[in-house]
């Protein structure tokens, strides 16, 4: 049975296609034809990888060097959703009859979130999206860090798009913000596994410091192991969110280990026991107590299900009982951001992007 959504030709004349916007083009109709392009790659390549086919969407994408390109793309959206829309919705006379389109830009982030996920398992990917990974893990970094602050703040019972079912919006307004915060932990979810396939397969000393050095992403970690925002307990029940909605996890599978633990544990296993990490990353009295905090959460279950922990059971061990020498001061050539979004455009020129957007989007 053939459930390809394109065919290879297609694909690749959509993917030379690719380009950048800028932030007053987000809902226009080049950006709408591209956005439905992107959605169409989307599902073509998780279907590839799904039924183990060839995967000619991660091919083309690498080959053209179009991988920059959707980074550019979802940063471009995170700024509109953060600058723009908010404003929006403070609008007086915002009304739209639809909000269709209003809702596929707030979409598109999730699009290119779960198209990197698919495409960056692979290193070729890492390898072909070039500078814009320094860009990806400061976007990843960013999820995480909303993430752990959200979730500790009100737990994760506010995490379920599901629950919105049967319930009187009081506006449109609030009907789109609902559904961009339940989006929102959706794209979160999927940047931790980026986050993880970035450590698999960089080596590059540049995106290794901006890790450990500029943004601890080790001890944002141990946060998310301790929090936990895909676990949450209702009337009595454990539930975990696995494959897109929460699911009633029966007593014998509490300990099961999810994807998503799986994810973060194999992230920090990169970061702390790769002997490129180990040099860069300074094992002070803070970050060495945080990190100590695993050893609670390294169980002999947890270990039996993901043999390779044990290694970094015994590394914590020995961590617990030295103290690490400090990473021996070097000089780095840091690159710089290659996305090309100054922020201060969200700024200067915001009356004619919200009004641009307003129109483009609500009445296409």
């Amino acid at each position: 049975m053939d459930t390809s959504v394109l065919l290879p030709v297609e694909a690749e004349g959509f993917i030379q296609s690719l380009e950048t916007f800028t932030l007053k083009d987000v809902g226009s109709a080049r950006w709408f034809r591209q956005h439905e392009y992107i959605e169409k790659l989307n599902m073509q390549a998780i279907l590839n990888a799904s039924a183990m086919h060839d995967e000619f969407i991660k091919e083309l994408l690498v080959s053209y060097g179009k991988i920059p390109v959707l980074v550019h793309e979802m940063i471009l959206v995170e700024v509109w959703k953060q600058k723009v829309f908010p404003i929006l919705c403070q609008l007086q006379d915002f009304n739209p009859k639809n909000t269709f389109h209003i809702y596929m830009v707030i979409h598109h982030e999730a699009t290119i979130i779960n198209l990197l996920e698919t495409i960056m398992f692979h290193k070729d990917s890492c390898e072909a999206a070039d500078d814009s990974v320094l860009d990806l893990v400061d976007y990843c970094h960013r999820k995480l860090i909303l993430l752990v602050s959200k979730t500790t703040r009100e737990g994760a019972t506010t995490h379920d798009q599901h629950n919105l079912t049967g319930k009187t919006l009081e506006s449109i307004t609030e009907e789109l913000q609902i559904q961009s915060s339940a989006l929102e932990f959706e794209i979160t979810l999927k940047a931790v596994s980026v986050l993880r396939y970035i450590t698999d397969h960089t080596d590059s000393v540049s995106v290794i410091n901006r890790m450990l050095c500029t943004h601890n992403v080790p001890c944002v970690l141990v946060q998310l192991i301790d929090c936990c925002p895909w676990n949450r307990w209702i009337a009595g029940d454990l539930e975990k969110y696995i494959n897109g909605k929460w699911q009633k996890i029966p007593v014998e599978d509490h300990l099961k280990m999810t994807k998503l633990d799986g994810q973060v544990w194999i992230s920090l296993y990169n970061l702390l026991l790769k002997e490129d990490c180990q040099r860069k990353y300074d094992f002070n009295s803070f970050n060495k107590s945080q990190l100590l905090k695993l050893r609670g959460f390294l169980t002999e279950v947890l270990i039996d299900q993901l043999p390779n922990l044990g290694e970094l059971h015994r590394f914590l061990a020995h961590l617990a009982i030295t103290d690490p020498a400090p990473p021996k001061k070097e000089l780095i050539l840091e690159q710089v951001h290659s996305n090309n979004i100054p922020l201060y455009l969200t700024t200067v020129y915001l009356p004619v992007q919200f009004t641009f957007c307003f129109t483009l989007c609500i009445d296409p």
